[in-house]
């Protein structure tokens, strides 16, 4: 894969990450800053970007989002299968709401 096509690659997935976290913070925006892990001030910024500030915002050659796999418990958790009953999901939510909520600054 070329430099350039990685970079278009990045701006794809930007362009669809903005759209996507803005439909669920206006949505519900509470439940979107939690899922999404921001902050307010970070939220109210993405929900009232303009088109053009979108799509400006999603040419960056850098990722806008990131996996929030830092911590060594919540990648293990994820991708763990088993017989029991299931609760993968709040077990994950619980591991990453006690994550810091971004900022972009």
């Amino acid at each position: 894969m070329s430099d350039g096509e990685a970079q278009g690659f990045i701006r794809e997935v930007n362009l669809a990450y903005i759209m996507l976290a803005q439909r669920m913070l206006r949505e519900d925006r509470l439940v979107g800053m939690f899922r999404l892990g921001l902050s307010a001030q970070s939220a109210e910024l993405l929900a009232t970007l303009t088109l053009a500030q979108t799509v400006k915002l999603a040419a960056s050659d850098h990722m806008l989002c990131r996996c929030r796999f830092d911590a060594h418990t919540i990648l293990p958790t994820v991708a763990q299968s088993g017989t029991r009953v299931d609760v993968t999901p709040t077990h994950t939510a619980i591991l990453l709401a006690s994550q810091k909520a971004e900022r972009f600054v």
